[in-house]
């Protein structure tokens, strides 16, 4: 007699004994339907998936046992666009556009303090329209199987950020005199915690899931881009990591937590400072390397600017930087960290000096081959998230970095490879392949995850 455990064992060897052999076939064949290939076991991987929460186990993310390396995107602005009926269809658009090309993970604002459609109106003080978009966000994301990553607060100014704190702070009586003592002071700790409180427990309106138990949720994510140059020892951000990670724990064990960091090497460790795009990127008050160690802290984030960073006109020097900085990061993230590292945050302008579509489409294919590098090597480099995916009709949102899927035709090609390699990645190598398929198979995963269309 079969237990239903039995069966799925069954199963389970089955479509990977099947995955395996249309590998085989198509090294043997050069199967110049490669693409084809790709798209159907996407297929089967995603009839078979269950909607469980994301894991992680080791220096990688699971689903349901299985590996899950991210090709994912940004696109800040879907609460805002999602709040105005007349804009709510972009953000329909931007899940279908980026599930069409396999994308899998979304990263997205779940703040707005004090702002022009605020979700905060004040500490504590919601608009319930705006909220109901959010929920909106999140119940889309859902539909097209793309999971998010939700930023709870803005270092920067936009859309209020820790400056918004103080301003309420000071309305409440206090008397602070830098946007850093958001945190530090007691008050402004407990604005944001009640923030944290009241998004995690919000029950959506659309599919009548609590935040906190709903699987297409990937992260909780700290801050956007936190800084604190007011302490280059870094002692005050370190605190505020320390405190927020564990705290967001005790809401929601279940949920996946990063801080949101740039990157930066900072005082703990000062040999892997000349890895720092400049030296005042070591004076920001983060430390990459110990700020990921503090207790509730489940993966790293980096992100990749060279032309903020370095210089804005357009150069190699751009692309350089990435492999190293990308490599250093992975690295870290094996040797002291133990975790895996997303990189959250990657682009280029269309207002640097130098830009062509071309070059954009060289920084992708960097991007995307020094994370397949780890990934096939079953390293710590699980995925990346490209900045920032747009729909047509949202250009007025457009900060220079968009990439209009529809419309970049060759962008959409590289973006849509990676994920269909990732994909098979996926589904081929599962525990029982021991995370990147070292010793049996390992010459077939290299003909599928380096074979180039372009």
């Amino acid at each position: 007699m079969f237990s239903s455990l039995n069966l799925q064992k069954m199963k389970d060897s089955h479509g990977f004994i099947t995955m395996l052999c249309y590998a085989v076939l198509i090294i043997l064949t050069q199967n110049r339907a490669l693409a084809d290939f790709y798209s159907e076991a996407h297929e089967i991987n995603s009839e078979s998936e269950e909607w469980e929460m994301v894991q992680r186990k080791g220096m990688q993310f699971t689903v349901n046992g299985q590996p899950f390396y991210v090709n994912g995107f940004n696109t800040y602005w879907m609460m805002i666009l999602a709040a105005d009926n007349s804009t709510r269809g972009k953000v329909t658009q931007v899940f279908q556009q980026a599930s069409a090309v396999g994308m899998t993970v979304g990263r997205t604002w779940a703040f707005n303090d004090g702002q022009w459609r605020a979700l905060q109106k004040s500490p504590s003080v919601y608009d319930e329209e705006v909220f109901k978009a959010l929920d909106f966000v999140v119940s889309e994301a859902r539909k097209y199987k793309i999971r998010l990553i939700l930023s709870l607060v803005n270092n920067w100014d936009a859309y209020g950020g820790k400056a918004q704190y103080v301003k309420w702070g000071n309305a409440s009586g206090l008397n602070l005199t830098s946007d850093d003592d958001f945190f530090t002071n007691p008050t402004l700790r407990n604005f944001y915690q009640s923030h944290v409180r009241t998004v995690l427990n919000r029950v959506n309106t659309f599919t009548n899931i609590t935040y906190k138990n709903d699987p297409t949720i990937f992260a909780w994510e700290l801050m956007n881009e936190p800084r604190c140059p007011s302490d280059p020892s870094g002692d005050k951000l370190q605190s505020w990591i320390q405190e927020m990670a564990v705290f967001v724990k005790s809401l929601d064990a279940k949920h996946l937590v990063e801080i949101g960091l740039e990157g930066f090497y900072g005082p703990s460790a000062p040999a892997r400072t000349r890895f720092n795009p400049n030296p005042y990127a070591a004076q920001v008050g983060t430390d990459f390397i110990r700020n990921n160690q503090a207790l509730g802290i489940d993966f790293a984030t980096v992100h990749v600017y060279p032309d903020s960073w370095i210089s804005p006109a357009v150069s190699k020097a751009f692309l350089e930087f990435t492999s190293s900085w990308m490599q250093a990061h992975v690295e870290d993230a094996e040797m002291y960290l133990g975790m895996p590292v997303l990189f959250t945050e990657f682009g280029v302008s269309a207002h640097d000096p130098g830009f062509n579509t071309s070059f954009r489409d060289k920084m992708l294919n960097t991007v995307y081959k020094m994370t397949l590098n780890s990934t096939r090597k079953g390293g710590a480099g699980a995925g990346s998230l490209v900045w920032q995916v747009f729909p047509q009709g949202a250009e007025f949102m457009d900060d220079g970095y968009a990439v209009y899927l529809t419309r970049a035709h060759t962008a959409s090609k590289i973006i849509s490879l990676q994920s269909k390699r990732l994909a098979i990645f996926n589904s081929l190598c599962g525990w029982r392949c021991k995370w990147g398929c070292k010793k049996k198979n390992h010459t077939a995963l290299d003909a599928l995850l380096l074979h180039d269309e372009f």
